[in-house]
């Protein structure tokens, strides 16, 4: 019987490449996402004869992880890609207030209630995989980019410390750390007018997805996709914070800033 993977976030970005590898390899999926491209990347890979169920779900509220853990509850899962997510640009003071409260629900609470959920699902499994995807924004203070940047701090820390937490029960965690990437979020984001939104070096979402895949099954503790990444995660923990804050700044601040 083919090994059965969850991707949350899985319309879009690093999330669809993830639902094209399980494909590859002949995984069953249920892919989540809160939105109506779902279907449309579902038919995509039934195409390549790929065995896809979907769900929506708004995974930002407790709702929707509450009727994502219920539509686990029976089967035998295998490989957990937690990739919802979202971003925020422009400068703190200035975003506005609920869609602040929108990307902590995802990133931070939505995310730590699935892995609270299917974590003790698969300890109870005694054994089975996870992916989180993180960030190379959470080695760093993200000036222009505050609240995401410390959401992906909580999830890098969260990825590593639940990893440790399970080393003897079969389950173990991955924390993918990717850079800027060429996805749909920098214009979620409002971040299209900025120099990494207009940059385009950006890495390939494919590439992405292979790496933490990757070292997802070979039970690896994270990967950080592209050289300049890992330079960049590396230099993280030797340069002084707050010269940090500003070159995350000349990245991110909107060019009519």
């Amino acid at each position: 019987m083919a090994n059965f993977a969850v991707i949350t976030g899985a319309s879009t970005g690093i999330g669809l490449e993830l639902a094209r590898i399980c494909a590859e390899e002949g995984h069953r999926m249920l892919l989540v996402a809160n939105e109506a491209e779902l279907e449309r990347t579902a038919q995509e890979l039934r195409g390549k004869g790929a065995e896809v169920e979907t769900l929506q779900a708004d995974l930002s509220t407790q709702e929707g992880n509450t009727a994502l853990l219920a539509r686990l509850e029976p089967e035998q899962v295998d490989y957990v890609f937690a990739n919802a997510g979202r971003g925020l640009g422009e400068a703190f003071l200035d975003q506005d207030l609920d869609q602040i409260r929108n990307v902590i629900a995802l990133n931070v609470i939505g995310t730590t209630e699935f892995l609270h959920g299917i974590g003790r699902k698969l300890r109870q499994q005694g054994g089975g995989r996870i992916l989180v995807t993180g960030s190379v924004a959470g080695f760093m203070p993200g000036s222009y980019q505050a609240v995401y940047n410390a959401t992906k701090a909580y999830l890098d820390s969260l990825s590593y410390a639940i990893r440790n937490e399970l080393k003897d029960t079969g389950v173990s965690v991955t924390c993918l750390m990717p850079g800027p990437t060429e996805t749909e979020f920098f214009e979620r984001a409002g971040m299209e007018d900025t120099p990494v939104g207009q940059d385009d070096s950006k890495d390939d979402p494919a590439m992405v997805a292979r790496k933490g895949y990757d070292a997802m099954m070979k039970g690896q503790s994270g990967v950080v996709s592209g050289f300049m990444n890992k330079v960049q995660a590396t230099f993280s923990g030797l340069i002084p914070d707050t010269v940090i804050a500003q070159m995350h700044r000349r990245m991110a601040e909107p060019e009519d800033g």
